[in-house]
């Protein structure tokens, strides 16, 4: 039985997420040692397996703390903002503006994330960062905004799959362009797409 994460000293579980972001975002899954893992941390074999219990639970359990982290930065910056549209901007801004100054976070999704795999873990589901996401697009499918003839979770399908694309071809590219510097016109194109139509469009 895996021991509570909270017993364990949180310096040494920041090194150890740390050294999980540094080397799975480098190399697959598959070519990563757990006892890698552990001097990289400066920690023992044992500690890992107390804590976390195989390599696949670690991987996911420190990707799910930047994803987190990602849902907390969005719900504060979403704080006092009225108008819709902008709701949803800040959102998308946040988004690149996250993995921009976290590339490891996206190259590690990239490299080492098996989605079969990551599906059958605890915090696939992430609720603090896709509820974020789910209560902003079904708070404008209710008030009219956003297209309605498709259900809430297609439109994140959209959202997410646009983002990410941005941010795995600002990996690949060598990241020399700013992710956010495009962020205005990349959302109004996004926004052309989720909006829903007026009537003369219609």
């Amino acid at each position: 039985m895996v021991a509570d994460r909270a017993g364990l000293d949180p310096e040494t579980r920041a090194r150890i997420e740390q050294t999980v972001l540094d080397i799975f975002s480098e190399r697959e899954f598959h070519r990563v040692g757990l006892i890698e893992i552990a001097r990289g941390a400066n920690v023992s074999l044992q500690t890992l397996y107390k804590y976390y219990g195989s390599k696949e639970a670690l991987l996911f359990s420190c990707l799910d703390v930047w994803l987190q982290m990602l849902a907390v930065r969005m719900l504060d910056h979403l704080q006092g903002i009225a108008d819709y549209k902008e709701r949803l901007r800040k959102v998308f801004w946040v988004s690149l503006d996250f993995y921009e100054k976290n590339p490891k976070v996206m190259q590690l999704q990239m490299s080492s994330v098996y989605v079969n795999t990551w599906r059958k873990q605890e915090h696939y589901h992430n609720p603090e960062l896709f509820h974020t996401f789910i209560k902003v697009l079904a708070e404008g499918r209710e008030r009219g905004i956003l297209a309605d003839d498709v259900d809430e979770k297609y439109l994140l399908d959209f959202v997410m799959g646009f983002t990410n694309r941005l941010v795995q071809m600002y990996i690949h590219r060598g990241m020399k362009e700013s992710l956010t510097a495009n962020a205005a016109p990349l959302f109004e194109m996004m926004w052309r797409a989720l909006a829903k139509p007026s009537p003369e469009q219609r």
